[in-house]
């Protein structure tokens, strides 16, 4: 269930400190964040056993070297899991988009637990929203007031939580990817892709439509972003390289390909990379049009003219903090707009990119300063002395004796599973 690296083992001054999310490789932005947030805590206190609850433990052994311990969370029985709380100085939270239908109440329940055995709390730059379920908005309403600090990515994470109900304060900084140091994508590595070298690239990042098209036909919103591609092809004499960003976008970079007039231009990316090497590979292109937070933050990060095709709050807050271009949706009917838009940003970036760099060196520095927050937390409840033990308090959370905090069902799985 656990695993070790080749970190000194936990002393009494050692502080031990858990770090959950979405973990787990299902997502390249997820897996940047949790890069980001382990070199954080590693940077502060480098003596610290860093524990990863994870989604497939097997994955982030393999892939977090900065971690020393690795738990899974989903679908194992509950004594392992309160045991692996109960002896953590401080739980940080996120970052990313994990405060959403369907899934805060799951990673709160954690943080209750933990809240319950009296190990302080710490929400690291995460995203909230969409939250209309009432058990959802009831468990962040109660487990984030309950928390040392509450850190969003973004402004629109803030005034989600403000409309929940939400009575505290909540500071705003940004995505901790924004820190994410690059690794280099070889020149056998693009040939292995069979990407061409010497010849313009555009990025490209699809996905389903989201909430910014929720009633688009499918069929048409892959030909409306065909037209985008074939577009980028005759306008810049370019590739197209689609990059998926998670298992489920490979399927929709396959049927916009097969909507394409000039197939043969285009390509999908197809091995597994490592945030860092997809960062990288940001350096052979030329543009970046594309619908994933993490791939537009990637091309910003690199000084690429980018244009965002929105699907979510967080997008519309990206483009609009970097002053990309704010498209308002990506239905059909809009593909003159696009194109034109597509149009003038390649025209217009070498203006552009006068405005992009210290707004992206912007961004950078508020995502360092979740760090700091998080550091200063640290030096708080452990100064640099041994940790303290710590007994559980039922009553500190309202919870009836012999309640189970985690919502697990008496085969160790969490309820409605």
């Amino acid at each position: 269930m656990t695993s070790t690296t080749s970190h000194p083992v936990p002393g009494p001054s050692r502080p031990r400190i858990g770090v959950l999310g979405s973990y787990g490789g299902f997502n390249i932005g997820d897996e940047a964040i949790l890069t980001c947030v382990l070199n954080c805590l590693r940077a502060h206190r480098p003596e610290a056993h860093l524990v990863v609850f994870s989604r497939n433990a097997a994955h982030t052994r393999e892939h977090q070297p900065q971690a020393d311990a690795v738990v899974d969370w989903e679908g194992v029985p509950q004594k392992g899991l309160l045991d692996a709380l109960s002896g953590l100085d401080l739980l940080v939270l996120g970052g990313g988009g994990i405060l959403y239908d369907g899934e805060a109440r799951r990673y709160l329940r954690l943080v209750r637990a933990a809240q319950e055995r009296s190990v302080p709390t710490f929400a690291y730059a995460v995203g909230a929203g969409p939250l209309r379920e009432p058990d959802d908005r009831e468990a962040v309403r109660t487990v984030l007031a309950r928390m040392e600090d509450v850190v969003v990515r973004d402004e629109e994470s803030r005034l989600v939580l403000e409309e929940v109900g939400l009575e505290r304060e909540v500071t705003v900084t940004a995505d901790p990817a924004l820190l994410l140091e690059p690794e280099p994508f070889t020149d056998r590595m693009m040939q292995n892709e069979g990407v061409p070298t010497g010849t313009r690239l555009v990025g490209m990042s699809v996905r389903e439509p989201g909430r910014a098209a929720e009633k688009l036909d499918e069929g048409d919103y892959h030909a409306l972003l065909a037209d985008v591609a074939d577009f980028l092809v005759g306008r810049l004499d370019a590739h197209v390289v689609f990059m998926p960003m998670e298992r489920a976008d490979v399927r929709h970079a396959h049927a916009v390909l097969s909507h394409m007039t000039a197939p043969d231009r285009g390509r999908i990316l197809n091995e597994a990379y490592s945030p860092g090497q997809v960062l990288g590979f940001m350096r052979h292109l030329d543009l970046a049009v594309g619908m994933r937070l993490h791939f537009l933050i990637f091309a910003a990060v690199s000084g690429l003219p980018v244009l965002p095709l929105p699907y979510a709050g967080k997008v519309f807050d990206f483009a609009r903090r970097t002053g990309a271009p704010a498209l308002v949706g990506v239905a059909r009917e809009q593909a003159g707009l696009l194109l034109a838009e597509v149009d003038r940003l390649w025209d217009e970036y070498p203006q552009r990119r006068a405005e992009l760099q210290p707004r992206v060196e912007r961004l950078r520095s508020l995502a360092q300063v979740t760090c700091v927050r998080v550091a200063a937390l640290l030096d708080e409840i452990i100064p640099d002395s041994p940790g303290l033990a710590r007994e559980p308090a039922r009553s500190d959370l309202g919870l009836a004796a012999g309640a189970d905090p985690l919502g697990f069902d008496p085969q160790g799985r969490p309820a409605g599973a």
